[in-house]
């Protein structure tokens, strides 16, 4: 847990603006995260209390709750209550962060040809660091799923859901969470895209499998070519949807 730092009361080396009455609550959470972005406010800070933030925004306490409540759910603060409490800047969790990136690839009119283009960029920049840091472990993982995959795809019981499974757990090979949380946050995305392109798994276990026997063998390039040779088949699926 990090350091509590208190950059508030009583030295006040902390001061905010004034705002206006238009959409004050917003303009009094832009204000504190310009801080936090600019690092006057670091990670464990306290801000000062609500009584002392009326004050210096010259708002409510009504207005400064709203604000403050906002950057609570969006995970930049902390709300601790007691003798010892108040608002203490926070780092966002990933699941936070990957949430607000569905959010907005869900509600933004992409095309699932544009989704897997931007996910075949994603998906192979990350193979060198799966190629230089998979485990013994991580290798007999991905595997066992292409076992799996293949026995569902002979009994017909093969999804699309299965293959982002591997796609996921490639990723986790690479031993670096910012590449799950890319995946996740595009999880439903690359599930529509999956179906447009009506992949059921005629050739992509195969395809899997040699992906890695190539990370397995620490051959980068025959990774990238077969993992290229992989997402563009559903790149010019997609393109044709």
């Amino acid at each position: 847990m990090s350091a509590e730092i208190d950059v508030g009361e009583p030295n006040g080396s902390i001061v905010f603006e004034p705002v206006s009455n238009v959409r004050i609550s917003a303009t009094i959470v832009n204000q504190i995260r310009a801080r936090i972005r600019s690092g006057e406010l670091p990670v464990g800070a306290r801000l000062p209390s609500e009584r002392a933030l009326c004050d210096q925004f010259g708002v409510s306490r009504r207005t400064v709750r709203e604000a403050l409540r906002w950057l609570e759910a969006t995970g930049l603060i902390t709300i601790r209550l007691g003798k010892e409490g108040g608002a203490f800047i926070s780092s966002p969790s990933l699941s936070l962060v990957g949430e607000g990136l569905t959010d907005l690839i869900t509600t933004s009119a992409l095309s699932s040809a544009e989704v897997t283009e931007v996910r075949a960029a994603i998906e192979l920049a990350f193979l060198p660091m799966v190629c230089a840091r998979a485990t013994d472990e991580d290798i007999e993982r991905l595997r066992r799923l292409c076992d799996e995959h293949e026995e569902a795809r002979t009994d017909g019981t093969y999804t699309v859901e299965m293959s982002l499974v591997f796609h996921r757990a490639l990723a986790e090979c690479a031993h670096n969470a910012a590449t799950t949380l890319l995946l996740d946050a595009m999880r439903d995305s690359i599930l529509k895209s999956l179906h447009d392109a009506h992949h059921l798994g005629t050739s992509g276990v195969e395809e899997h499998r040699r992906v890695v026997d190539a990370i397995a063998a620490r051959d980068l390039d025959t990774a990238v070519t077969e993992m290229t040779r992989h997402l563009d088949r559903t790149v010019r699926a997609t393109a044709r949807h």
